[in-house]
């Protein structure tokens, strides 16, 4: 399940690398403003989707390809990403077993 955000990892830094003409993938990473574009669109798209409980898994696949082809297209790593999210995790841990202790 999760191969398929890899997948998407690697084709936006193939791309980068290797740009393909015509391909919606190197305009986002090419056009920082078209991407920024993109990423509030849709979320503005799903928010609207939960809300009439509609099309949500289409508007949610759509944030995160937008926001991954954001996030590379600013060199922003998705490891980096996942790693803030580890050590937020770390703190909350020791924050609970701190609060449990008083």
């Amino acid at each position: 399940m999760f191969n398929t955000l890899e997948n998407l990892i690697e084709l936006a830094r193939e791309r980068k690398t290797t740009p393909l003409e015509g391909s919606y993938t190197n305009k986002l990473l090419k056009d920082k403003s078209l991407s920024k574009a993109k990423v509030l669109e849709e979320v503005d798209e799903l928010i609207e989707a939960v809300e009439e409980n509609s099309n949500k898994i289409h508007e949610a696949a759509d944030v995160f390809y937008h926001l991954l082809m954001y996030l590379e297209a600013n060199d922003i790593k998705i490891e980096d990403v996942m790693s803030e999210l580890e050590k937020r995790k770390k703190w909350v841990t020791m924050k609970i077993i701190f609060l449990q202790r008083f």
